[in-house]
């Protein structure tokens, strides 16, 4: 299943600080195939992570030790997704 991670900032400083950290992170869950896709919202409030996992407890596991939540520069809303196939018809 895929889950969508929400990830709002709320401090700026230390969102910079971390950042590198929160971008090391997503890149080794990639290579474990654990992200499907990740990237910042164009108005530099934040952005969101796409992960793959068994269940919502995973993903939230997953999510809540990102660097950029664990240290408290932003906030985490996590959504399981479900992506529509396209053609429809």
């Amino acid at each position: 299943m895929l889950y969508v991670a929400f990830l709002p900032i709320i401090d700026q400083e230390l969102n910079a600080k971390v950042r590198p950290a929160h971008l090391e992170y997503l890149n080794e869950l990639y290579k474990q195939d654990k992200v499907f896709m990740a990237g910042p919202f164009t108005d530099k409030e934040g952005g969101l992570v796409i992960y793959k996992a068994a269940s919502l407890g995973d993903a939230r596991k997953l999510a809540e030790a990102d660097p950029v939540v664990a240290e408290g520069a932003r906030t985490l809303e996590l959504r399981e997704w479900s992506p529509l196939e396209f053609p429809l018809s």
